[in-house]
């Protein structure tokens, strides 16, 4: 049966894909008319890029090469075909290229909706065996690329200067709250699965392709993630000058740069703030820290532990003891507000712990939200990897050593990828990711 009649309907896919767009306008409309053509991020592309690039692929993908019509305007398609991954330098991220006007883009990305839209209402897009439309893959891919890109367009947005976005009416972060305890939580010898069998759901990345599982002998989490406060004493203690927590490489790129403390934290007078989306902050005690995975290894070697790997993250985020496998730490049930900070809930972190009702059964809190969770585990397949007809590059091309998986999800997360077997990953020492963690110990 075709897996539109079986699994997920036209009009699903539909408001899918429009929701989607509305959130991006929405984004983009925070930007300040000057900064359209600034990289806050050097390492990226210019912001109107992405602008562009998000209807380019959806187009690109579905209705230009998956269904074989005609081209909008090859030029454009091509200049916003791919993005730019931070490792590469900064004379590769487009200094030289004459980038159009925003009226343009927006024209382009018009026209580029209006022809998605009609693909989707219209057109043939489940056929078994097509390289990309085989299980509408390009469909799904197109939609779940527009929702992972709204969270990293917001990691640029977040080093822009105050004044150069448009601060929504309400905005207020919720920074009153407790520090959270540092207690441990053992989580017994057991199986974790990782992955999933393709024909198993409706949509996945390769990556998360084939499953299998794995025995992870007996450990100790913490049982909430590394907050501000707790990772100030980091910092307090001299341990961003002392080479023993560091690997060498990670010590390297920081000395060269000069980095002391958190790329989030902001040092005014000798005080730290937080660096907020739309407003400095006094430095919220009781809020995940974010870091980078150099940083979070380098805390936990000084504290006498380590990073959890993916298969720990697993077991402890979704695995029972009893042996059941949950779809979420707290169960099955459908990911509400209470459970977590997701899904564009907020603009900034929100107290750890706050959220109770969202724990695994082991008790270990804030698994999914508020954070993403760097893991030990470098990025690679799965046993049995094949790279994804419609999309090759997107996991294969970072199979290079150099990334780490990410677990869990950030406040600005979508929902629809609120699955285990999500894998999100980052180079050790890229800053800006909206990422925490949290320390385990071998039994």
């Amino acid at each position: 049966m075709p897996i539109l009649a079986s699994i997920l309907d036209r009009k699903q896919l539909i408001v899918w894909y429009q929701r989607n767009r509305r959130r991006s306008r929405a984004i983009f409309d925070l930007v300040a008319d000057e900064a359209y053509y600034k990289r806050p991020i050097a390492q990226r592309h210019p912001l109107v890029f992405y602008e562009g690039h998000l209807p380019a692929f959806s187009f690109n993908t579905l209705v230009n090469r998956g269904l074989g019509q005609p081209s909008i305007d090859e030029r454009l398609q091509s200049l916003f075909a791919r993005g730019i991954d931070p490792s590469e330098s900064d004379h590769k991220s487009g200094n030289a290229v004459h980038w159009p006007e925003r009226s343009d883009v927006r024209q382009f990305a018009d026209e580029a909706d209006r022809r998605v839209i009609a693909a989707l209402t219209h057109a043939d897009l489940d056929q078994p065996g097509h390289p990309l439309l085989d299980r509408a893959e390009a469909a799904f891919a197109i939609l779940e690329h527009e929702a992972m890109h709204q969270e990293t367009l917001l990691y640029m947005w977040h080093r822009l200067p105050f004044e150069q976005k448009r601060k929504p009416s309400g905005y207020e972060p919720r920074v009153n709250g407790m520090v959270p305890s540092s207690d441990w939580v053992d989580v017994d010898a057991g199986r974790a699965v990782l992955g999933i069998d393709r024909h198993a759901v409706p949509f996945g990345w390769d990556n998360e392709h084939p499953g299998y599982t794995v025995d992870v002998p007996a450990f100790s989490i913490q049982r909430h993630n590394v907050t501000n406060a707790v990772f100030a004493e980091f910092v307090d203690a001299g341990g961003y000058s002392d080479a023993r927590w560091w690997r060498p490489e990670d010590y390297v790129w920081m000395q060269a740069e000069g980095i002391t403390h958190p790329q989030f934290w902001m040092q005014v007078d000798g005080e730290f703030f937080w660096r907020g989306m739309f407003d400095r902050l006094p430095l919220p005690p009781s809020w995940p820290v974010y870091v980078s995975q150099a940083e979070a290894s380098a805390y936990a070697r000084w504290r006498g532990a380590r990073l959890p790997s993916e298969a720990e993250f697993q077991r402890a985020s979704f695995s029972t003891p009893d042996g059941d496998v949950r779809q979420h730490p707290w169960g099955n049930d459908r990911p509400e507000e209470k459970r977590g900070v997701f899904d564009f809930a907020a603009w900034d972190p929100e107290p750890a712990g706050t959220h109770p009702a969202g724990q695994s059964a082991w008790g270990v809190e804030d698994l999914v939200g508020n954070g993403w969770e760097w893991t030990s585990t470098v990025f690679g397949p799965f046993p049995g990897f094949r790279p994804m007809p419609s999309y090759p590059e997107y996991s294969a091309d970072f199979f290079d050593g150099e990334h780490f998986v990410m677990k869990g999800a950030s406040p600005a997360t979508a929902q629809e990828l609120l699955r285990p077997t999500f894998r999100n990953w980052f180079r050790a020492r890229y800053p800006y990711v909206y990422a925490t963690f949290r320390c385990v110990r071998t039994k």
